[in-house]
C-alpha cells in the first residue's frame, strides 16, 4: 500500500470543517491499509522528505481550493488528489467561474462585483452577496431591500476585500456530485436540500438536524438528467479532476448553477459522500477510488 499524507486544517475560515474532513479521510485510508500521515499547514510545510507516494488534499477554502497547495506540492514533486492549479483557480473564483458559465451556455444568475461599501446595487432586490473566494456559505447574505444593503454590505466588506452580488433565485436547492472514473465523469444522484434556515448557510450545512436531505431528489427524471448533465459540463469546463460538487437552484424558469466546488466536504454530514452512498459507493470505496485515480495519473 501507499504512504499518503492527508492535508487538512490550514489557515482558512473553513479550518474546522477541513479538520473533520481530513480525519474522516485518514480513518478510511487506514482501513484500506495505507500508511497515513496527517499534515496540517499550520504545523509547517516541510513535507519533501517524508517519502510520500501521494497527498490527499482535504484542505477547504483558501490555500486548499485556490491552487496554492497544489502549486506547492508540484514544486515538491509530490502527486496529489483532485483538481490541478488552473482548474482550482477558476473554480474558487466565483466571478471567473460564473463568467465562464455564461460564455459556455451554463445557466447562472446575473451578477456584478462589489468592492466599496458605497456601491450601488445594480440588480433588483432581493440579491445575494457572497465573498469571491470562500466556501461553506461563509459571508453569504440574502439582501431583501435597500436598508439591508446599506447595513450588510459595509459589514461584509470589512472582512472580505470584494464580493460577488447576484440575483436571488427562489426555488429548490440541489447539489450534484461528480466523480471521475475510467469511463469518464460520473454524475451522482441529485441531492435535494431543505434547510430550516432561510438558505443552506454554514449553520445549516454543519449542524445536524438543521437541513432535511433527500437523495435521490424528488425532481422529475427530466430535471434530474438536466442537473446531472450541467454538473458534468461544469466539471469539465473548469478542468476539475477526481471529484467536484455543483450547487444549483431549480427556479421558476429552470435550473440555475450557483457554483462548483473542487474539494467538497467529506465529513459525516457532507453532500458528496451522501450522494455517493445513494449510488451504492461507500465512503471507503469513494476515498479509495480517488486515491487510485490520482496514483494512475502520476505513474
Amino acid at each position: 500500500m501507499s504512504r499518503i499524507g492527508v492535508i487538512l486544517g490550514g489557515v482558512s475560515r473553513e479550518r474546522v470543517i477541513s479538520l473533520r474532513s481530513g480525519q474522516r479521510v485518514s480513518d478510511a485510508l487506514r482501513r484500506l491499509g495505507h500508511d497515513v500521515l496527517m499534515l496540517d499547514p499550520m504545523d509547517g510545510l516541510e513535507w519533501g522528505g517524508l517519502g510520500l507516494d501521494l497527498a490527499f488534499i482535504a484542505l477547504h477554502g483558501t490555500m486548499g481550493e485556490d491552487g496554492g497547495i497544489q502549486a506547492y506540492l508540484e514544486a515538491l514533486g509530490i502527486p496529489y488528489t483532485g483538481t490541478h492549479v488552473s482548474g482550482s483557480v477558476l473554480a474558487m473564483n466565483k466571478v471567473l467561474s460564473k463568467a465562464l458559465f455564461q460564455k459556455h451556455g451554463i445557466p447562472t444568475s446575473p451578477f456584478f462585483m462589489v468592492g466599496t461599501p458605497d456601491a450601488v446595487c445594480q440588480l433588483p432586490f432581493p440579491v445575494v452577496v457572497k465573498p469571491i473566494n470562500e466556501g461553506s456559505s461563509l459571508g453569504v447574505y440574502i439582501i431583501h431591500n435597500q436598508t439591508e444593503w446599506d447595513e450588510i454590505l459595509p459589514k461584509v466588506l470589512t472582512t472580505f476585500p470584494a464580493c460577488l452580488c447576484e440575483a436571488y433565485v427562489h426555488g429548490v436547492e440541489i447539489s450534484v456530485g461528480v466523480i471521475d472514473q475510467l469511463t469518464g465523469p460520473l454524475a451522482l444522484p441529485v441531492l435535494e436540500l431543505i434547510p430550516h434556515n432561510e438558505f443552506y448557510d454554514y449553520d445549516a450545512k454543519y449542524t445536524e438536524g438543521k437541513t432535511r436531505f433527500i437523495c435521490p431528489s424528488q425532481l422529475s427524471d427530466l430535471v434530474t438528467q438536466q442537473a446531472q448533465s450541467l454538473a458534468i459540463k461544469a466539471h469539465q469546463l473548469l478542468h476539475a479532476s477526481g471529484m467536484s460538487r455543483t450547487d444549483m437552484i431549480v427556479g421558476p424558469n429552470g435550473l440555475v448553477v450557483l457554483e462548483t466546488n473542487t474539494i467538497p466536504g467529506l465529513t459525516d454530514l457532507s453532500d458528496l459522500p451522501a450522494q455517493a452512498k445513494a449510488f451504492g459507493i461507500g465512503f471507503d470505496d469513494l476515498i479509495g477510488g480517488l486515491v487510485g485515480r490520482a496514483l494512475q495519473e502520476y505513474p
